[in-house]
């Protein structure tokens, strides 16, 4: 399966930020490997700009969330078709600092993840345990109650990442049996064909054993992603390297 590495900016990125990606596919001789498939999804006052900027590179954009709705009276909020019409690819939703944040339940979550499909675009949908839900031993049943209530009822592609809230931004990472046991119960509650993603602390010092796990299929980097020098080499650490 052709991995995805995907970064997620966050808030973080002003208009000379252009300036990391260009570093970036320096980095790759003007083409990212065309066998994994890279995205960054930055800021959605940046998407417009990088899609245009980058629409000749191997290098896709994405939004960070959406509106579940198309358009309407929700001011300051952003819908999948306004961010496929600036430009992106694919939407990243649930994240678990959305759902903690903004309050976001499962069911919206799936309204999202439907709202992005139906744009066009891909979704990428979060799951991942706290942790005291790890401390509890409850992680398996956190995220397989996340899988049945936020993933799409009918959908042709999609993505899934799964990402230990515990581990965000924390410089912490499950052990890599932990990982190996979340991917595999994950693949067992969906599709051969659906991209498994881990995000949680990725750097370029621990990408390769990783990415080299059964069942997954790429990562979903927060920090490392705003630098070229570490995006990169976590890029390369992805199979098919």
């Amino acid at each position: 399966m052709k991995p995805l590495i995907a970064g997620n900016w966050k808030m973080n990125g002003l208009g000379e930020a252009i300036s990391e990606v260009q570093s970036l596919i320096a980095k790759f001789d003007g083409s990212a490997p065309d066998d994994r498939d890279v995205l960054i999804c930055p800021p959605a006052t940046l998407i417009g700009r990088f899609a245009a900027e980058f629409a000749d590179e191997a290098i896709q954009i994405g939004g960070q969330d959406c509106h579940a709705k198309e358009s309407g009276a929700h001011t300051g909020d952003i819908s999948a078709a306004m961010l496929a019409d600036a430009g992106a690819a694919y939407v990243i939703v649930g994240h678990s600092e959305r759902r903690a944040d903004h309050d976001e339940l499962n069911a919206d979550v799936k309204a999202k993840a439907e709202a992005v499909l139906s744009a066009g675009l891909i979704p990428i949908i979060c799951v991942g345990e706290t942790e005291k839900e790890r401390k509890e031993e409850r992680a398996l049943e956190v995220v397989g109650t996340q899988l049945k209530e936020s993933l799409p009822e009918t959908a042709d592609e999609f993505v899934i990442a799964y990402e230990p809230v515990w581990a965000i931004g924390t410089g912490l990472t499950p052990t890599l049996n932990d990982i190996a046991e979340m991917h595999r119960f994950i693949r067992s509650q969906t599709r051969e064909d659906i991209r498994l993603l881990y995000g949680g602390s990725v750097s370029p010092t621990n990408a390769a054993e990783i990415l080299a796990i059964d069942h997954v299929n790429g990562a979903l980097v927060g920090g490392a992603s705003l630098k070229a020098d570490d995006f990169h080499s976590i890029v390369m650490a992805a199979k098919g390297a």
